[in-house]
């Protein structure tokens, strides 16, 4: 009898232990087996939205120097990286052909002026014999003849008519010579600017052969020193907002690979060409933007890396952008808040098989429409939504345009995973 009563006491006290610990071991498995939220926070500060591309340094202008004339090159005076000023001498073409030509043209333009000479000459002499004959037929009529005085009439004329012709070769032989002046000097290349030698393309013995096509001898970039371009290629999708860009004044970052720790800073969009490029169904657009050079880091045909800023928003709330793209699984979500999930993945497919048969204006209403979004916060057991208007954004953060929000809240991100 004893022995079943301390069996009952014993049975008693376990089951009173039991029952009290029924509670602490129901919450421990419950926090067990509730899910761990990743967060972050809104934050309070400055967005920037940029549009990145990328693009090729270039001089702002290159300047091709040819020649006119051909022959061999003689003589080199600068080369690769060479610092030229305007009207410096860079090479010369063998000038032996040019100078012999200038002086056989210099003998046949003395020869024509001396045949002006004589020519006028000759028409003096046509001329005193027509005064002399016309007085001597006043003194004495039957003396000469009108015959005679028309043969001296006549004679005066053709002399009148050789001194013109004769004053026509002077011309032409001057033209001639100027030709064969203007050739002499064209055998040596003079730059046509100020500016650093990019492209040498000849070399001395090397033959020009100028009458069919001007050869490219040297190609010199003006003012590359002071400030250069970028030639960028931007998607039609972001080129609405490149122009407005353009029209604000934003600047423009880029980095090179030759020097990718530095930010270059001071870029600004000077042209954008509406020669457009298609690409495998792409379409792009040509964005210049000028930099300034002084410190001469950038070279021609390095490969720059841009961020376009559109726009700069301060002092405003920021949401993280993966709490714009986080939607939570529904049972996970209170009970209030999970029509919010009902046919998500439907009405995203459902949008994206009906785009192309939307109207104009109902395209324009359903990008609007994007910026109304819903984020969500941790509530004990389950997750609450709340609604956000969204703006500008940048690779981390958006702008919060409208929603019951505030600085240091946190939203959630994900689920962490299980340990």
């Amino acid at each position: 009898m004893k022995t079943l009563i301390k069996v009952l006491v014993a049975f008693g006290i376990l089951a009173g232990l039991g029952y009290a610990a029924y509670g602490p071991v129901q919450r421990y498995f419950e926090e067990a087996s509730r899910p761990k939220w990743r967060t972050q926070s809104v934050v309070f500060g400055e967005i920037v939205q940029a549009v990145n591309s990328t693009g090729k340094v270039e001089p702002v202008k290159r300047v091709s120097v040819g020649a006119s004339v051909s022959g061999p090159i003689s003589q080199l005076f600068v080369d690769y990286n060479s610092k030229v000023t305007e009207g410096q001498l860079m090479a010369r073409i063998d000038p032996r052909l040019y100078d012999s030509s200038v002086s056989r043209d210099k003998a046949v333009f003395r020869t024509r002026e001396a045949e002006v000479a004589r020519a006028d000459a000759m028409l003096l002499q046509a001329l005193a014999d027509e005064r002399r004959g016309s007085q001597l037929q006043k003194n004495q009529q039957d003396l000469i003849s009108e015959a005679e005085l028309d043969q001296f009439k006549f004679m005066r004329m053709t002399r009148e008519a050789e001194l013109l012709v004769a004053k026509t070769n002077v011309e032409q032989a001057k033209a001639q010579l100027e030709n064969s002046e203007a050739n002499l000097a064209f055998t040596e290349i003079l730059a046509p600017c100020d500016g650093v030698v990019i492209e040498r393309k000849i070399d001395i013995g090397q033959t020009l052969a100028a009458q069919f096509q001007t050869p490219e001898m040297f190609v010199v970039a003006p003012d590359m020193e002071s400030r250069m371009h970028i030639y960028a290629s931007v998607d039609e999708a972001d080129i609405g907002l490149i122009s407005k860009a353009q029209t604000d004044g934003q600047v423009v970052r880029f980095t090179v690979d030759a020097y990718p720790d530095e930010l270059f800073d001071q870029g600004k969009i000077v042209q954008v060409r509406l020669s457009s490029t298609e690409e495998q169904n792409v379409i792009t657009y040509p964005v210049i933007v000028e930099t300034p050079n002084t410190d001469q880091k950038l070279l021609p045909g390095m490969t720059a890396s841009l961020s376009f800023q559109i726009n700069k928003r301060e002092g405003v709330l920021k949401v993280p952008n993966s709490a714009l793209r986080f939607y939570p699984p529904k049972e996970r979500v209170h009970p209030d808040d999970r029509y919010i999930l009902d046919g998500v993945e439907d009405q995203k497919q459902a949008v994206a098989d009906t785009a192309r048969m939307m109207s104009a204006d109902e395209k324009s209403e359903a990008s609007k429409a994007k910026n109304d979004r819903f984020v969500w916060v941790s509530d004990g057991k389950f997750l609450r939504a709340k609604k956000v208007r969204s703006g500008v954004s940048d690779n981390r953060y958006t702008e919060l345009v409208q929603g019951d929000l505030s600085d240091g809240e946190e939203l959630v991100v994900g689920e962490k995973p299980k340990q």
